[in-house]
């Protein structure tokens, strides 16, 4: 086992008390499997449009598992995505983009019945920016554990399973399992609690399938939305992760970003650029940062390198085919300091 040790965070100085580390071992085939969606993204044109106003529209690929997926791409990983697709036009449009990312099909499972592939309608606009998204009977969720794909995620350093794949039993059941053989083949496992409330019966039922699936996570990623869905208490959710030695990410937005580990947080600031539209910037975040911190083992510069693809994206038109190479992200921190919200290492919880 290959065992990447934490790099100084603060001035070259650190507590006798550590950030817990990852270890990876360097022979697996895969930097990452994604778990989640793969859609039809549209964008209404020209730019900064409102949908109702729209003369043509912009396709992409979309979807949080395909985004995460094409960003770890760009920076260098080895990729799978596990998600369904419909067999139609659609489902083939999908494919064709993640193919020319070079993010391997090879566990991509296909439906033939009345499922469909998701599609998303986004505007590209810093303010009043609507997003519609249909998923009437989505073909994602029918993605099945297979014998296939076990055997790849026992050669997968990491599992990343966005949490829109969790929403109906079925999926959830699936899901659940691939996370649990991760879990027993040393394969890291990341949720994305990626909430959005319209998913969802109720939160009661979020929250109970969101528990089920921290359980198995060795990190969880979130804002602040999104772990108050998890748990009512910020600060006990971190302290639950603690006892359960589990690493816990909050996204803050404009406030930047906190890690828990343990009694200790790491709070970083962000990159500012000017703002074209509001999405997209968590699956760069989560992506880039992942990478990143598998080659430096520094919880710190791995999140500020997140936070500078996060600020890409949300300067750039589109979301998939904004994602940035490793030399956009050097040149955006070569060029601008992060700001500074918060900084360094603390022991502390959050207060609420």
């Amino acid at each position: 086992m290959l065992s990447i040790g934490l790099h100084s965070l603060v001035n070259g100085l650190m507590s006798s008390n550590q950030i817990q580390n990852l270890s990876y071992d360097g022979t697996r085939d895969w930097s990452a499997l994604v778990v989640g969606r793969a859609g039809l993204d549209l964008y209404p044109q020209p730019s900064g449009v409102k949908t109702m106003s729209a003369e043509t529209f912009a396709s992409d690929v979309g979807g949080s598992g395909a985004n995460i997926a094409i960003a770890m791409k760009r920076s260098g990983g080895s990729i799978s995505l596990v998600s369904a697709l419909s067999e139609d036009p659609v489902g083939s449009f999908v494919k064709n983009r993640l193919l020319e990312e070079g993010i391997d099909l090879g566990l991509m499972q296909t439906t033939n019945g009345d499922e469909r592939t998701s599609l998303a309608i986004a505007e590209e606009r810093p303010l009043d920016c609507e997003v519609v998204i249909y998923r009437n009977n989505p073909a994602d969720l029918q993605v099945n554990c297979n014998d296939k794909i076990e055997l790849a995620i026992s050669k997968s350093s990491n599992l990343v399973v966005t949490g829109t794949s969790l929403i109906e039993p079925k999926s959830r059941d699936q899901v659940l399992a691939m996370m649990l053989h991760a879990k027993n083949h040393d394969c890291k496992v990341w949720l994305d609690l990626d909430y959005r409330a319209w998913n969802w019966p109720d939160k009661k039922s979020t929250r109970s399938a969101y528990q089920q699936a921290t359980k198995l996570a060795h990190v969880i990623v979130g804002n602040e939305e999104e772990f108050k869905i998890l748990h009512d208490d910020l600060a006990s959710q971190a302290k639950e992760c603690s006892l359960n030695n589990q690493l816990m990410i909050v996204k803050r937005g404009e406030n930047g970003c906190t890690l828990f580990s343990g009694e200790l947080r790491i709070d970083t600031g962000i990159y500012k650029l000017e703002v074209m539209k509001p999405y997209g910037s968590g699956d760069a975040f989560l992506g880039n940062l992942i990478m990143d911190y598998m080659s430096s083992g520094d919880w710190k510069k791995a999140i500020e390198v997140g936070s500078a693809a996060a600020a890409i994206v949300v300067s750039k038109q589109g979301c998939a085919s904004a994602m940035p190479t490793h030399q956009e992200i050097k040149s955006l921190q070569d060029s601008m300091s992060i700001e500074p919200k918060h900084s360094g290492v603390k022991n502390a919880y959050p207060s609420t």
